[in-house]
């Protein structure tokens, strides 16, 4: 097969390939959606004149626009929200029409929500307190300089956090976001509580009385409810090779196929969340770890006796398999991991697509005895001995073969966003993350 298949551009003009394309995928038309609802809320309490008093603006309105898109931005991102998200997207049973089922599979691009939720808070943030000074300019008494101050020490340090996750910058300085957000996030907090207590003591209100403070009790608990449930485990490591470790833990928690869990080799350091790989009638789970940057090498060369796990299982991408009658899977390297829970489980019928280098001799023969023991005819690509195979292509070809609604991509950022286009440019429901913030 070759690209002719795939390519659109070898058959009349498909305008899918424009609609379906990354730049307009899900999770940026949720952010697009709160940025223009905000931009109404805002154009229209402009000409209402919600914004403004008598003696100056109105800081009530505008603290509360500024409160409901921050809310919406963290909380979107709880790990029980997000479980519960999945939980609903997943209810609808196969029998409905693939186009409803293909928009619930979309679920997991709920993170348009967070990034567009925390810029328009932190650009009310901003309005809020240029609202103050010019008070304050005009000759109002309050608020206070205290409560400017941490007013400005919060829009800072917000604006901090949203520079830090734009695309790019992520990217190239990860560990640097890594921290920017939890510590600066951390501090954040801590300045809202401290405004908020001065404002109301600034206006003599019953601080039990206000919105802010029972927002800021749920807000709080989101972001400590991770943490409460933090915990040192063993590990078993098997490396079968210098690139990839197969880790074992049984600690009294078997999570659900298409789940992940974050660890870490110390309490407060980098975290990183990889697919939980549980197996039918066996307590505990596998993670697969390759070698993909600075941490994961130190952790497959030096494997630790104990790693930190934070917060509870989480639903991941594959979850969503269950919405088709049979699905297609194409993993690259160690994208095997999502993968296998699913072939081992066996819930939905599927097909398997897996391109890696030496897969035996990099994985283990055991590992690549399992894959081949609980799927239909796998197709295992070894890249070593026979190229960068073209994986739309096959793709495609194993939708047709298998009668398949729908493939769900794991691998990396490049090939996942062509793969998940080349198939939705055909009018074929595909999934793969989204490397969202």
């Amino acid at each position: 097969m070759t690209l002719e298949t795939t390519d659109p551009g070898a058959r009349p003009y498909n305008w899918r390939r424009i609609t379906r394309h990354p730049a307009l995928m899900e999770y940026r038309r949720l952010a697009f959606l709160v940025a223009a609802v905000n931009l109404a809320v805002f154009t229209v309490g402009l000409y209402g004149g919600h914004w403004l008093t008598g003696d100056g603006f109105a800081l009530g309105p505008i603290a509360d626009m500024a409160l409901i898109n921050l809310s919406l931005g963290i909380l979107i991102r709880q790990q029980r929200v997000v479980n519960a998200l999945f939980w609903l997207a997943t209810r609808i049973p196969v029998s409905w029409p693939l186009w409803i089922r293909w928009s619930a599979g979309k679920v997991f691009h709920f993170g348009g929500l967070h990034s567009g939720g925390t810029v328009a808070g932190t650009v009310w943030f901003g309005f809020l307190l240029y609202a103050m000074v010019a008070n304050r300019l005009n000759g109002a008494a309050l608020p206070s300089d205290l409560t400017l101050g941490l007013s400005a020490a919060m829009i800072a340090l917000m604006t901090l956090m949203v520079i830090s996750a734009i695309g790019p910058i992520r990217a190239r300085f990860h560990n640097a976001f890594e921290k920017i957000h939890r510590f600066a996030g951390w501090t954040v907090l801590a300045l809202f509580w401290a405004q908020t207590l001065s404002l109301t003591r600034d206006t003599g209100g019953d601080l039990l009385q206000t919105p802010a403070f029972w927002m800021l009790c749920l807000i709080t608990l989101s972001i400590a409810s991770p943490w409460l449930t933090l915990k040192r485990v063993d590990v078993g490591i098997v490396k079968p090779s210098n690139h990839a470790v197969l880790v074992r833990f049984d600690y009294g928690d078997t999570p659900f196929p298409g789940s992940s869990n974050a660890i870490s080799r110390t309490p407060f350091g980098e975290y990183h969340s990889f697919a939980n790989i549980p197996a039918p009638d066996q307590s505990g789970y596998r993670l697969a770890i390759s070698r993909a940057g600075d941490w994961t090498g130190r952790f497959i060369d030096n494997p630790p006796e104990k790693v930190w796990v934070k917060g509870i299982t989480t639903s991941g991408v594959a979850r969503i398999e269950v919405l088709f009658k049979k699905v297609v899977y194409v993993g690259t390297g160690s994208g095997i991991g999502p993968i296998l829970p699913h072939l081992l489980a066996g819930e939905v019928p599927n097909r398997l697509i897996w391109s890696t280098r030496s897969p035996r001799a990099t994985y283990g023969d055991a590992l690549v005895d399992e894959i081949e023991a609980h799927t239909e005819n796998p197709l295992i690509w070894d890249t070593d001995a026979r190229g960068k195979p073209n994986l739309s292509a096959l793709a495609l070809q194993a939708v047709r073969d298998s009668g398949a609604e729908a493939v769900i991509v794991i691998s990396n950022q490049k090939l996942t966003r062509r793969v998940v286009h080349d198939m939705e440019t055909l009018g074929i429901p595909a999934y793969g993350a989204i490397w969202d913030s």
